[in-house]
């Protein structure tokens, strides 16, 4: 079988997309969403997205993780599932859709930048060393100081492996701070089980500690990650934070067909 699919990138963040309303994707075989995801042998991306109809909203996202595995919410893709559905005629420039950790809303502006809003947070584990939270995902951060040299792979791995999260682990985060607005970032993505060039809800949710424990007092936050630049901004009272927004390019880069 012949399935169309369109390749994106939102700060080098890349998916395989494809456009599952017809429900002829045999979603269930994770051997093959793995396969379509390896960069040797099948298309290559960091995940797979499935856009597909809900009948609530515009329409609904179904994420998979580079290991087959669907996975919680992914903000840089939740970006780019964005930008595909406006491609394909499904949206205009707003839109609303639901994804595994609920109803989200987006734009999509004429400059390729796409806004998706997040979760509300309530609940930030900080400790002494580093925080703790889920974004739609679940993310350990802590400041390193030479970032630019940090083993992001073994270290991340170690934690995200270690005592700390279980068996289900956790994205781990290392985040330097470059002045009251703007922070660097590098993240190890479970699923991926490597680092990847940047992390929607990772980087909402270095952001967002990075005020809960005082690094800023911004509610706009300039976050650098190795494939770009994103921003992150909310509305906090009483250590609640809520209108979380991410905001950054999503690219098309390419679209074909493959066997399946």
């Amino acid at each position: 079988m012949q399935i169309p699919f369109y390749k994106y990138q939102g700060t080098g963040n890349d998916f395989v997309m494809i456009d599952n309303r017809l429900g002829v994707f045999p979603k269930e075989n994770t051997k093959l969403i793995a396969h379509l995801c390896n960069r040797r042998f099948g298309i290559g991306g960091d995940g797979l997205i499935l856009l597909e109809n809900d009948s609530e909203t515009d329409f609904k996202m179904v994420y998979y993780n580079s290991d087959g595995n669907q996975s919680t919410m992914c903000g840089n893709g939740g970006r780019c599932l964005v930008a595909f559905a406006k491609k394909i005629n499904v949206i205009e420039n707003q839109t609303t859709f639901n994804a595994v950790d609920g109803l989200h809303h987006a734009s999509v502006g004429h400059d390729e930048i796409v806004s998706l809003q997040m979760i509300d947070v309530n609940n930030i584990n900080i400790d002494s060393e580093y925080s703790f939270l889920n974004t739609g995902s679940p993310h350990h951060v802590q400041i390193v100081d030479d970032l630019e040299n940090y083993n992001v792979k073994d270290n991340g791995a170690a934690i995200r492996y270690g005592t700390l999260y279980g068996k289900e682990g956790s994205n781990i985060n290392f985040v330097k701070k470059i002045n009251d607005t703007t922070f660097s970032l590098r993240t190890y993505e479970r699923g991926v089980e490597d680092e990847t060039l940047a992390c929607g809800t990772g980087a909402t949710a270095a952001a967002i500690v990075m005020n809960a424990i005082g690094e800023t007092t911004a509610t706009s936050i300039n976050m650098n990650v190795e494939g770009g630049k994103l921003i992150v901004s909310f509305d906090k009272k009483d250590n609640q934070y809520t209108n979380v927004f991410l905001k950054g390019p999503a690219e098309f880069v390419f679209e074909g067909t493959i066997e399946i």
